[in-house]
């Protein structure tokens, strides 16, 4: 079985490591991204299915960020920005969040700005930091928490080889309504197989997806 093994991939590290797509460059977030930042957590489209209401202002989008630079001090998140290498512009976010090093667990979660949609990013972000949970990390299982509705985002995770594991009723009570969860999850072992028999990840348009 594999063991989690974060103090010997980041011992002293202060950032994320990036990682590096053919498009994409999965690097740390910096005071600089907030306006991005905003203008992802802000928009409703993109929450619509996430587990937390949009950004209320510019101020909510710093302190978003100084959030997310606490978790990963403590090691309990690892929330990169998805930015395009030709540009250096952040057009989304994916997360390992709830690492729980004991089980080698940790959730998967991501969003794309709206007017990014269509552009095939999550599907070329998402293999890269797999790789980087199993490979690097050493995580035995990643977990998704996705709406039923959210049909983006349930292929993206069914792309990957996620298997839907259960169904959560009126999980959650967010932005006016009561929203069930489905759950999915991928094993590193499953994984691991369907990299040795799996086409290169196609990098060309694909739905927008954003995931609890």
């Amino acid at each position: 079985m594999s063991t989690l093994r974060y103090h010997s991939v980041l011992p002293d590290a202060t950032t994320l490591p990036t990682l590096l797509t053919e498009r994409l460059a999965l690097r740390w977030l910096t005071p600089a991204d907030v306006p991005a930042l905003h203008e992802v957590f802000s928009d409703a489209d993109v929450t619509r299915y996430w587990s937390s209401p949009p950004l209320a202002n510019r101020a909510a989008a710093d302190a978003l960020l100084a959030e997310i630079h606490e978790l990963f001090e403590s090691r309990a998140l690892f929330q990169w920005g998805i930015a395009r290498r030709s540009d250096d512009s952040v057009v989304g976010t994916c997360t390992l969040a709830a690492l729980t090093p004991a089980h080698g667990r940790a959730e998967l979660g991501f969003a794309l700005a709206r007017r990014h949609w269509g552009n095939g990013y999550i599907a070329e972000a998402l293999p890269a930091l797999l790789e980087f949970a199993f490979e690097k990390l050493g995580l035995r299982r990643l977990e998704a928490d996705v709406d039923p509705r959210n049909h983006a985002s349930i292929r993206a995770l069914e792309q990957l080889g996620f298997q839907r594991e259960g169904y959560l009723r009126e999980r959650y009570h967010m932005n006016g309504e009561v929203q069930d969860a489905l759950v999915y999850g991928l094993l590193r072992r499953d994984w691991a197989d369907a990299q040795r028999t799996m086409a290169p990840t196609p990098t060309g348009p694909t739905s927008d997806a954003t995931s609890q």
